[in-house]
């Protein structure tokens, strides 16, 4: 009976999209984690940094990249640190820390809200650069065709690529993205450099009141903050990696994370310091359009950004597929089938691509649900596992390293949301829904 068991227990892990392929390479989980964490939000660290200014923009950047590095490294660390036993799953590693049931209430909702929110925000992101796209190629001769188009246009996309079984079958999609994030943040540092500092170039902070000033730095925290937020998917990437007791996963997983990091920095620090630099405090949120020239450019990097997304999508996507299976299919005892998959991951695609055509503002919403679930999943329940499960000596430097963690992440999630909230409500006063 216990043998029926373990085996139809085996059949439904082959089935699930996170456990079904275990033969990645260590460059897999680089792409994987590239896509994953380096978001279209690169464009607008210019526009963060203005709101911050040169010192506290440069010291939150550098912290954020070492902090969430030293996270990272805790959760590949975790993955497999009870022998013989693998954490695929994120929560099943909060399980392993609070207990089976406080653990499933303290990580799921969280990773729901980040993977569900970040894929709308991303649907919105594709459609709003398809629209550049066609704004910048036909001037005037075209008649104007509204955002909700262009968002069905960029989801049709994904109710074929969502059919995709696993997370290796998306590699190729993958790294095609990790490609295009480098290509467009390359794009958008070289071509300011290109244009040179601005003759009236400013510094100083565009709020007129403290208050302003104040609530955008809070905003703005959130914006550099969540540019790092690629913890949410990096065990179900682990688990693509084969492992034995000699070759344990985390040194290829460590490997592939080192290199993705170096690329982050590449994408990153350039296009946040030489955006601001060139254009001060008149940066728009999206560097790109402060270039405006030559238009084939532009052009070219909004097609990168809409071939990025589609690939972070997918690699956002198959963890929430994971867990309706999961549920489904374990909890629902239904029967592992292609038409359940064919009908459950179409409902998803449809459910993200009619919430950002109903609330297109909603990278606003991002930096406010953001506040709450992207700081803890990336910032410090990472160290409260870490906490809980090995129990360093009071006051030794892991002990503190992990608080100090704990602290800034805290910070950040009650700040950044208060911040957002301001610039949502500021936002929606003439707004119509499904406009």
């Amino acid at each position: 009976m216990a043998d029926e068991r373990s085996a139809e227990q085996r059949k439904i892990d082959e089935w699930l999209p996170v456990t079904s392929s275990r033969n990645a390479k260590w460059w897999y989980s680089t792409f994987h984690n590239v896509t994953a964490m380096v978001g279209a939000g690169v464009l607008s660290l210019p526009y963060a940094m203005s709101q911050l200014g040169w010192g506290p923009g440069v010291t939150v950047l550098v912290i954020s990249w070492i902090i969430t590095l030293y996270t990272l490294w805790q959760m590949v660390e975790m993955h497999e640190m009870v022998p013989g036993k693998r954490f695929d799953r994120y929560h099943e590693l909060g399980q392993h820390a609070f207990g089976e049931k406080l653990g499933l209430w303290i990580v799921v909702p969280q990773q729901v809200i980040v993977e569900v929110g970040v894929d709308i925000v991303y649907m919105v992101t594709g459609g709003r650069s398809l629209m550049k796209i066609h704004d910048l190629v036909c001037k005037n001769d075209c008649s104007k065709i509204k955002l909700k188009y262009f968002i069905m246009i960029f989801a049709s996309v994904h109710f074929v690529l969502s059919h995709l079984p696993n997370l290796d079958s998306i590699s190729a999609v993958s790294l095609a993205a990790a490609v295009m994030s480098l290509s467009y943040s390359t794009i958008g540092w070289a071509a300011s450099a290109k244009k040179g500092v601005q003759p009236d170039v400013d510094y100083s902070f565009t709020a007129k009141t403290n208050l302003g000033v104040v609530f955008n730095f809070f905003s703005a925290l959130g914006d550099v903050a969540f540019a790092y937020a690629g913890h949410n998917v990096v065990l179900e990437i682990q688990a693509t990696i084969p492992s034995t007791p000699e070759k344990p996963s985390k040194g290829p997983m460590w490997k592939g994370v080192v290199v993705a990091y170096i690329i982050v920095a590449v994408c990153y620090f350039p296009v946040a310091l030489v955006g601001y630099w060139v254009f001060g405090n008149s940066v728009e949120d999206n560097v790109l359009i402060s270039l405006e020239k030559p238009t084939w450019l532009i052009v070219m990097a909004n097609l990168f950004v809409v071939i990025h997304v589609i690939g972070s999508y997918q690699i956002y996507a198959m963890p929430v597929f994971d867990m309706i299976e999961t549920l489904l299919v374990k909890k629902l005892r239904f029967k592992p089938t292609w038409y359940l998959r064919f009908i459950t991951r179409n409902i998803y695609v449809a459910f993200t691509m009619f919430v950002g055509i109903a609330i297109p503002f909603f990278g606003g919403l991002l930096g406010f649900f953001g506040g709450f679930a992207f700081a803890p999943t990336t910032y410090f329940l990472p160290c409260i596992m870490w906490l809980a499960i090995y129990k360093p000596k009071r006051f030794s430097l892991s002990w503190m390293v992990n608080w100090i963690c704990i602290i800034l992440g805290l910070l950040l999630m009650i700040l950044a949301p208060i911040g957002a909230l301001r610039s949502i409500i500021l936002k929606a006063k003439g707004y119509k829904f499904f406009d």
